[in-house]
């Protein structure tokens, strides 16, 4: 929801930074991977208690996760970019609940193991439609920079920062905090299966058919 709001707030500094590292020579895919493994890291400083400390290393993740398409846009788009980009994405958010199941299983794992199914209806809602809307050759208005169709959302990738920065801060309020974001990442999956019923071409596909 807050997604296109703050892109466009923070794409000039992005744009700064991303020239810069062209400049020196650094690849979108090099910032990805880079990025990735420093946000990684941080979901294992919770794991073993250290919430604050992996706070800061998943914001430096999550910039270098900005960073990337930038770089891209400013060199030579791939597809095996996008790719890369999209699935470490993903893999990063599903880190983070089970960070905190790891570090108190007691408390946290069954608010974990919901907040991660409500994440698989995200993701696969949100990746379904993408695909299929690339074989039909729809376009997103809303974010045109995107290796693919952008569905949006209630819970996008800032509500989803602001709620992990919330169980970083306040690690006690973890299970809460993870039903009350599965939750509306319940509200999230039921608006994209109605945009996927309703902008998809009901025609027969015979892709799909079995």
């Amino acid at each position: 929801m807050l997604d296109r709001q703050v892109l466009a707030w923070l794409a000039p500094a992005v744009q700064r930074l991303a020239g810069a590292l062209v400049r020196r020579g650094v690849s979108a895919d090099a910032v990805t991977l880079a990025g990735a493994a420093v946000g990684l890291s941080g979901s294992g400083l919770v794991a073993l208690g250290h919430p604050l400390a992996g706070l800061l290393l998943m914001a430096l993740g999550r910039l270098a996760d900005g960073l990337d398409g930038a770089v891209a846009r400013l060199t030579a788009p791939t597809s095996r970019g996008a790719f890369l980009d999209i699935a470490l994405d993903f893999l990063f958010y599903a880190s983070v609940p089970l960070a905190f199941a790891v570090l108190d299983p007691a408390s946290n794992a069954l608010a974990a193991a919901v907040l991660l199914a409500a994440f698989i209806g995200t993701g696969s809602s949100f990746l379904g439609f993408a695909i299929l809307a690339e074989r039909q050759g729809l376009n997103s208005a809303a974010y045109p920079q995107k290796g693919f169709y952008y569905l949006g959302g209630l819970t996008e990738g800032t509500e989803t920062l602001l709620c992990f920065t919330a169980m970083c801060l306040w690690p006690a309020a973890f299970p809460a905090l993870a039903l009350g974001f599965a939750a509306l990442c319940g509200l999230t999956i039921g608006t994209r299966l109605l945009a996927g019923w309703t902008l998809l071409d009901a025609a027969p596909n015979k892709d799909s058919l079995p």
